[in-house]
């Protein structure tokens, strides 16, 4: 069972890594991806640690049947859980089950007690993402792969290992975007100390 899931977790690491260009980071004959590694300021080991509990956390949720249309993200073994549940009961369950994978260290349980967004609607989501993500590669001053962005009914949720800078710049940048309605962040606010570390060493 072990291995089937390791097999599973392996197929779609590659599948995120094929679709977004990035090469992938190999540790131990274990392929890690799906972002730049080179300036995703997580652990190797943190971002594999993600991709599973996006895997597992799924794979729970669907015991909630057609009861929720639930889309699971972690950065940084935060669970970010957006969609849509029929009833509270629903959506106080599904914080349940994402709470009970391994290495989740908090749930943010942001779904919508209705029925499921539409298909123009979710197309919208991805519209405004697309947006929010060439935004902020277009800011000079910001590292884009430092921040993990999630677009839910409109609502943007933003989410990184940064600087109390990067922080506001990122949230700034996001409320400029049309269609926004709102933007919430959930960061980990690092030191200047810290982010002088992630900074590119000069060539030598």
């Amino acid at each position: 069972m072990k291995s089937t899931l390791h097999r599973t977790l392996l197929a779609a690491v590659l599948v995120s890594t094929l679709t977004t260009g990035c090469a992938p980071l190999l540790i131990g004959g274990a392929m890690v991806g799906g972002v730049n590694v080179a300036t995703d300021r997580r652990t190797s080991g943190t971002q594999l640690e993600d991709k599973s509990i996006e895997i597992k956390a799924g794979a729970r949720l669907r015991e909630l049947g057609d009861k929720a249309h639930i889309n699971v993200n972690s950065y940084n073994r935060v669970a970010l859980l957006t969609g849509e549940a029929l009833t509270e009961e629903t959506r106080a369950r599904a914080g349940e089950l994402a709470g009970g994978v391994e290495n989740v260290q908090r749930v943010m349980n942001e779904i919508a007690v209705g029925p499921a967004s539409s298909l123009s609607g979710r197309s919208n989501d991805l519209l405004i993402e697309s947006k929010v993500k060439a935004r902020l590669i277009d800011a000079r001053d910001l590292i884009s792969n430092a921040f993990f962005v999630v677009v839910e009914r409109g609502n943007v949720y933003l989410m990184g290992r940064v600087s109390e800078r990067e922080a506001n710049r990122a949230t700034e940048i996001a409320r400029q975007v049309s269609g926004v309605r709102k933007v919430i962040r959930s960061f980990e606010i690092i030191s200047d100390d810290e982010l002088a570390g992630y900074a590119p060493k000069p060539a030598q």
